[in-house]
């Protein structure tokens, strides 16, 4: 007789709900290990070395930059814009697959979420350096003042200013409210009364009763709807930074889809890079299985495909625009001065990607940590190209330049990977890395104790 196929398990080992608990906490309970040491003392080493950079910056002034009068935007808003694009996978794992009832998402969104806010936080320390005054960010605000000045409504940076501390709220509340039966359940194991004080008072009295059930799961629900639109305004409204303007090679309606598609890719790449340390270094690849990898990696495919469709819509809407500043920006793109950028963005972006269309390729964890890394490397040299190579040669040739950077501006970047870091490291040994909640409940249908195909066969 035949049988339908069953579906590849997304808890392996045939846990028992009790196991589930104990070896996603274990990393909470237990002593860290050497590995964990040596990764924070580098990573706190970074961002030190960030915050040098930055109180100089501050100090001294945006001269301390590679930025002249033509290129007033350099690694700065490269750097910011990249970062806000790796923020929207957690997002999109975590409101988008829940409101479609993907179970494979319940052990890579926590993580994801959050991945999400800690980009973010860095994301945001940008545009304030790039100020010069950081003291008076509070301009950018609306509120009555003595002053008799209010911001332009008009202008796409203060919409930046109200998407991204929307998105960073939302996505925090959306994290926190996930994590409160995680944190109930961790108090109730933790044997040391101050971290059972602390994660008493963090978990809001939960008990893990049906009318506590009942309140999470409708506010889970409203918040993944409040934030799915923000995956599609948030990047929308940074490419309007950009589109706004009236440069070649940023004048152009493409750029809301291309910037969500381009942010949702490197995203998961992130998200990917993350998790295939963390599921060796925790010892949780029962939970973080290669079909979660595999999974991940065709989301990957689907996007990429789009940003790459996105880079060949520029050429020929350039190309048929019969414009000649337009056509000359992206063939100055591609073999002007900065043509080793292009070339890096379109191999890592376009070529790359297309590996995975190999199911062996798709599931080898090797291969897909390397081609992550790939992917926000080249990611990071898209948004290099669209801001300095736009910029650089404009419509005046007497007003063309060169853009380098400077240390400070390389040493800003590193404090914020380090920031980045730092918090996701700190993050494992509080929280628990997988929603244990949520896992248990995906358990009877997507566990391999209760999927195996012999206890299921028909006869």
């Amino acid at each position: 007789m035949y049988v339908s196929p069953i579906r590849e398990p997304l808890i392996t080992g045939k846990k028992t709900y009790q196991q589930i608990t104990d070896e996603i906490s274990a990393p909470i309970e237990g002593k860290a290990g050497k590995a964990w040491y040596v990764g924070i003392t580098i990573t706190i080493a970074a961002l030190f070395f960030g915050l040098a950079m930055m109180g100089w910056t501050i100090w001294q002034g945006i001269g301390t930059w590679g930025l002249n009068k033509t290129i007033g935007w350099g690694w700065g808003i490269t750097n910011f814009v990249w970062w806000v694009g790796i923020g929207h996978a957690g997002t999109f794992i975590s409101a988008i697959l829940l409101l479609f009832r993907q179970k494979w998402r319940t052990s890579i969104n926590r993580s994801a979420e959050a991945m999400t806010l800690f980009a973010v936080m860095c994301a945001g320390l940008f545009p304030l350096i790039h100020m010069g005054r950081p003291l008076l960010a509070f301009f950018v605000f609306p509120y009555p003042n003595t002053r008799g000045l209010w911001v332009n409504f008009n202008s796409p940076l203060l919409w930046d200013v109200f998407a991204i501390s929307t998105y960073f709220s939302v996505s925090l509340l959306f994290w926190y409210v996930g994590l409160i039966p995680d944190i109930g359940t961790i108090r109730d194991k933790v044997k040391s009364k101050f971290k059972k004080a602390v994660y008493g008072f963090l978990s809001f009295g939960w008990t893990g009763s049906a009318r506590h059930w009942s309140r999470h799961e409708t506010m889970s629900l409203v918040l993944a709807g409040l934030a799915a639109p923000l995956v599609l305004s948030v990047h929308s409204i940074v490419s309007a930074d950009f589109a706004t303007s009236v440069i070649p090679g940023w004048h152009t309606t493409i750029f809301p889809p291309y910037f969500v598609s381009g942010a949702i890719f490197s995203g998961f790449a992130m998200v990917l890079t993350l998790l295939i340390i963390t599921r060796k270094v925790l010892n949780l690849e029962s939970y973080i299985t290669v079909g979660h990898v595999e999974s991940m990696n065709k989301i990957i495919i689907a996007t990429g495909s789009i940003v790459g469709i996105a880079y060949i819509t520029e050429l020929f809407i350039a190309w048929y625009s019969g414009v000649e500043y337009e056509q000359y920006a992206f063939l100055n793109r591609a073999t002007g001065p900065y043509w080793w950028a292009y070339a890096i963005m379109m191999t890592c972006n376009v070529i790359s990607p297309q590996l995975l269309w190999f199911k062996k390729l798709r599931r080898n964890l090797a291969f897909t940590f390397v081609l992550s890394i790939f992917i926000n490397i080249g990611m990071w040299f898209e948004r290099f190209v669209i801001i300095v190579t736009s910029l650089h040669r404009d419509y005046l040739p007497s007003s063309w330049s060169m853009y380098s950077p400077t240390i400070v501006e390389v040493g800003i970047f590193i404090g914020t990977l380090g920031l980045f870091f730092t918090c996701f490291l700190l993050f494992i040994r509080v929280f628990p890395v997988i929603a244990i909640a949520e896992v248990k409940a995906v358990m009877k249908s997507s566990g391999e104790k209760f999927t195996n195909k012999d206890e299921n066969e028909l006869s």
